[in-house]
């Protein structure tokens, strides 16, 4: 009869005292010999400071194990969990289908995987075997790290899961099925390798993110699909521990190291623009499959970033920090150079993205990590920022500043522009001309398709052997390799490529092939792109070409295309379409509406008006001042100080017709109903992104302390999003130095749900710094808003009257 593993334990109860005792026996032996190294060491009168340094990192990896462990647990629980306790984990471990309604559930699909999971397994095995391991080697060799092999690579039988399925039905080719699958595995898998001589495994492996599979072209006859592509839009998120011998270099140089160099492999074999590729039929070209789509490229200015966090120790406490940027869109990614000592650096540095044909804004987003580059151990992260890159290509061009994400404060200037790909020649002057007014040499006017699709007749080597061949393509210092084809002299790649080209009138094409086992090179040519430019749609395909060997005719053959970068002014898009968070459009704003209110206060007689009671009587004001009036205050210091217009119609003034046009949000005279100054806020909730954006612009009247007015406060803004009071949700300002007006203009996002928005508080507190010896409390206002009253979904701009602290 068949049971559980539940059923299983409570059949053999008399095995639990034996287990008991060998654990207890085994507690005893460990504390024994623990104390008799020290007690040791005492009697052969050692220096006891030679102990701290190993306890200390026994301690270390103890908390560290403990630490992945829960991990692990958590994560395989949540894969084996039923969806109502899956609802009730924690609010990050929750599938896309809860977040966004467009993605649905897909229980009978993961019924089906755990059909065939034993099928994948094997699959996966080999794919790991022949790719992915000797892609490990290489990268290792790197680190002075030789000798890397999988000896032994089971997934075990907890299978891949789906958290939420989503097919796209609009904006897409009707030649084409697209859907994206956010996927998770937290399996049990056996992995075992070997560095040379040291043996280890991997376990509680664990890999998430969002994966796009394209099934295309449709055909009108069986299987219906020409073939299949599958990838992930942005580098999954990875962890795994490592168990035997290798736990012993569980430390954090070789762990970093090994980690990082799965990470990159994975990313360099199945995220964008890397796919993996599945023809399902031969009347489907496989070059259509497997040939590069890109839409764009996306030029990235890094500027400067403000108001990072101090991460350098020093001597008198905190130091400053020595930042550096790495800027990514899937598996691309860009470094600036590192700043020492400031937490407000000015990069100037370009970079430019090949951007690949994909739908939907969730994913296909550009993020900046920021370091603190540290030479003694592992770069202190100081936050990331991200921009989707849909909206760079509504807009074109974007010049903003990002709030930095993870931490409590800072921000990073950014600069995008989208770039679009045309095959009009006489577009190449008007790039070239942009580049040089950039002053910028590494910038791109061209992008360049390169799809390798064998050669034939290579010469043999080694006493007439057949070689283990690969090619490599270059273009400005820019290289690219296929896979190795072993024992081959008629290999087929059918791999593609993409460059960027500074000129295409002068660029080169260089390719080489050559022999892995022996490096030498078995035939070679170059290509002058500038005859592309005098090409049919500047393209060449299939194409045969001469390699470059003596007394051998061997054939290379290629498909080239090349493209002009054209920089396009997009289609005017209105407020309300507009999903930007950017503070330089919103500060924008906010002086349109100020010119507007001069524009029209100006041409208004300049009789002084009173604030008016009552409808009647602010009809009777546009009746006679014509077709606007503005109201003030009779008396300054008022709470409704801010100034109001309103238009009517000339030729019909009732009471029906008034229209409030603009309360100006960038103005106040009032010290607020406590008298403690008022802060100007910026609120609103991105329902795509899930995040609430808080936009801090300035204070005004602060008071001066009565018992000290010369002491001028050096005030800055705290931000808490109860009711979780602690490091996560704490956001920070910079510091304003002797300033009762400062103006901040820093934005802070909170990534939330929409269902959990209602539930939150927004704690906004304005402190002054204090000094070394100053004691007591350093607020000197709050706020709290609570945003289930707050229309968060419009973005709007207020005062608010600060109110005195509020002790918990």
């Amino acid at each position: 009869m068949e049971g559980n593993c539940e059923d299983n334990k409570i059949s053999k109860p008399n095995t639990w005292p034996y287990m008991n005792i060998g654990s207890l026996f085994i507690s005893f032996l460990t504390k024994l010999a623990t104390a008799g190294v020290i007690w040791s060491w005492g009697y052969l009168n050692l220096n006891i400071a030679w102990l701290i340094a190993p306890i200390a990192l026994v301690a270390w990896k103890v908390e560290r194990r403990k630490d992945n462990e829960l991990k692990a647990i958590t994560a395989q629980a949540s894969v084996m969990a039923k969806e109502k306790e899956l609802i009730m984990s924690r609010l990050d471990e929750l599938p896309s289908w809860v977040y966004f309604p467009d993605f649905d559930r897909a229980e009978w699909l993961n019924k089906v995987l755990y059909k065939v999971w034993p099928s994948i397994n094997q699959f996966t095995r080999e794919l790991c075997k022949q790719t992915i391991e000797p892609a490990i080697v290489e990268k290792l060799g790197e680190y002075k790290v030789k000798g890397f092999q999988f000896e032994r690579l089971v997934l075990g039988r907890i299978p891949l899961k789906i958290y939420g399925i989503k097919a796209y039905d609009k904006n897409t080719s009707r030649n084409e099925v697209i859907v994206d699958a956010d996927i998770i595995y937290a399996g049990d898998c056996d992995i075992t390798f070997a560095v040379g001589n040291i043996k280890g495994g991997i376990k509680d492996f664990q890999i998430r993110g969002m994966m796009r599979i394209v099934m295309k072209p449709l055909l009108p006859a069986i299987p219906i699909v020409g073939g299949v592509q599958a990838f992930f839009l942005n580098p999954p998120a990875i962890n795994f521990n490592l168990v035997g011998v290798a736990d012993v270099l569980d430390l954090p140089g070789f762990n970093e190291i090994l980690r990082k160099t799965i990470v990159e492999q994975i990313a360099a074999f199945v995220v964008l623009p890397n796919k993996i590729v599945i023809p399902l039929t031969e009347a489907v070209p496989v070059e259509s499959l497997k040939i590069p789509e890109p839409e764009g490229v996306l030029r990235i200015h890094v500027v400067e970033a403000k108001h990072l966090m101090k991460k350098d120790i020093g001597m008198l406490g905190k130091g400053k920090s020595d930042p550096y940027a790495i800027i990514k869109i899937g598996a691309q990614e860009f470094r600036t150079k590192t700043i020492d000592n400031t937490v407000n650096p000015k990069w100037d540095f370009w970079c430019e993205f090949i951007v690949e044909k994909s739908l939907g804004a969730y994913y296909n987003t550009v993020v900046a990590h920021l370091f603190d580059k540290d030479n003694a151990g592992q770069d202190d992260p100081l936050g990331r920022a991200t921009i989707e890159v849909s909206r760079v290509k509504k807009k074109g061009n974007i010049d903003t500043w990002i709030s930095l994400e993870h931490v409590k404060h800072g921000m990073v200037h950014l600069r995008l522009t989208w770039l679009q790909l045309s095959k009009n020649v006489s577009d190449l002057q008007a790039a070239l001309v942009e580049t040089q007014e950039l002053r910028i040499t590494s910038m791109s006017t061209a992008l360049l398709i390169l799809y390798i699709d064998s050669a034939k007749n290579l010469p043999c080597v080694r006493g007439n052997k057949q070689p283990d061949v690969y090619l490599e393509a270059s273009v400005g210092g820019n290289t690219k390799r296929t896979s190795t084809i072993l024992r081959s002299c008629d290999p087929v790649w059918e791999q593609g490529f993409t460059f960027l080209v500074s000129n295409p009138e002068t660029g080169v094409l260089h390719i080489k092939i050559t022999d892995e086992k022996t490096a030498v090179i078995i035939g070679e040519m170059s290509y002058n792109i500038s005859l592309l430019l005098k090409q049919n749609n500047l393209e060449i395909t299939q194409q045969p070409y001469d390699l470059q060997m003596a007394e051998v005719d061997s054939k290379l053959i290629l498909s080239i295309s090349l493209n002009i970068l054209k920089y396009e002014n997009p289609e005017p898009i209105s407020e309300e379409d507009d999903d930007d968070h950017d503070i330089n459009q919103l500060n924008k704003r906010i002086e349109r509406q100020e010119s507007n209110i001069s524009t029209v206060s100006n041409s208004l007689p300049s009789t002084p008006l009173k604030r008016q009671p009552s409808k009647e009587s602010v009809n009777s004001l546009t009746r006679s001042t014509g077709s606007a009036a503005v109201i003030v205050p009779e008396e300054p210091g008022t709470a409704e100080e801010e100034l109001i217009v309103i238009t009517t119609a000339p030729s019909s003034v009732t009471a029906g017709n008034q229209q409030l046009i603009h309360r100006n949000p960038n103005v106040t005279l009032s010290a607020g109903e406590a008298k403690l100054g008022r802060i100007q806020l910026s609120i609103r909730y991105s329902i795509q992104r899930q995040k609430l954006i808080i936009v801090i612009h300035k204070i005004a009247n602060l008071p001066l302390p009565q018992n000290d007015p010369h002491n001028i406060p050096d005030p800055y803004v705290k931000l808490y999003l109860l009711p979780d009071r602690h490091k996560e949700t704490k956001r920070k300002t910079a510091v304003m130095k002797d300033n009762c007006n400062p103006v901040f203009d820093e934005q802070f996002e909170y990534v939330v749900s929409q269902a959990d928005l209602n539930s939150r508080t927004l704690e906004v507190s304005v402190c002054t710094q204090k000094g070394w010896l100053s004691t007591g409390s350093n607020v000197m206002g709050q706020v709290y808003l609570n945003l289930s009253e707050i229309d968060v979904t419009k973005s709007s701009t207020s005062w608010y009257d600060l109110q005195p602290e509020t002790k918990d």
